[in-house]
């Protein structure tokens, strides 16, 4: 994984050296509650926001960050990545993505690959960890999302993932349907979150609101 970690931040930077152009964008968010694959992150409020360069050749690299309810109570990730598209209907992207958590023990740190194809509205898409979070073996992470509009203003999406891991404790299905729209230069999102266990810090009929501001 390292190797991995090595070989796409060297490509990304020698994509930067023979295409120039460069696009920047960043968004900054606050949330009612932060739930990654359906476990709650922060047990609350959280804000988060992060900054993207993206080049022309299709690499990309970013950061984003987030506050949380444990770890020193800070998330902060790095990723680095190549998008394309196999026809004008059909898309792909892989990359690699490392979880950091500055005030936390580094042993709680973990790293990811991940890849996904995108059909016009439907992607399916995977992430797999070596060492998942707080060292606790294998994990591999499934999912499918799907888009579509409802009006000019309002849109909605679906999505249900799975994960299988050695640790039982982080095995579950999650799902969501989340109503967008946009406003006054903000994005709303509302969230219907929900998983398939029961207990502890799995998502269970929870509601989140999102409100993000691209930069």
């Amino acid at each position: 994984m390292k190797a991995l970690k090595t070989a796409i931040f060297a490509a990304t930077m020698m994509s930067g050296a023979s295409a120039m152009a460069a696009e920047v964008s960043g968004n900054v968010a606050l949330s009612s509650d932060y739930f990654f694959r359906g476990i709650d992150q922060s047990g609350g409020e959280a804000l988060s926001g992060g900054f993207d360069v993206a080049f022309e050749s299709g690499f990309y690299v970013g950061t984003w960050a987030s506050s949380i309810d444990f770890s020193g109570g800070l998330e902060l990730d790095y990723y680095a990545g190549y998008g394309g598209s196999f026809s004008e209907d059909v898309s792909y992207d892989i990359g690699y993505l490392f979880y950091g958590y500055p005030q936390g023990p580094s042993t709680e740190e973990f790293e990811e690959i991940y890849g996904s194809v995108s059909f016009s509205d439907v992607t399916v898409g995977f992430a797999y960890s070596d060492d998942y979070y707080a060292s606790t073996g294998d994990s591999t992470y499934i999912y499918v999302d799907y888009g579509m509009s409802l009006t000019d203003a309002v849109s909605v999406g679906f999505h249900y993932g799975t994960m299988s891991a050695d640790d039982d404790a982080n095995e579950a299905d999650d799902y969501s349907i989340t109503l967008s729209t946009e406003a006054a230069g903000l994005a709303f999102d509302f969230s219907w979150i929900d998983s398939s266990e029961d207990g502890g810090l799995f998502a269970d009929n929870e509601f989140v609101l999102t409100i993000s501001k691209s930069l």
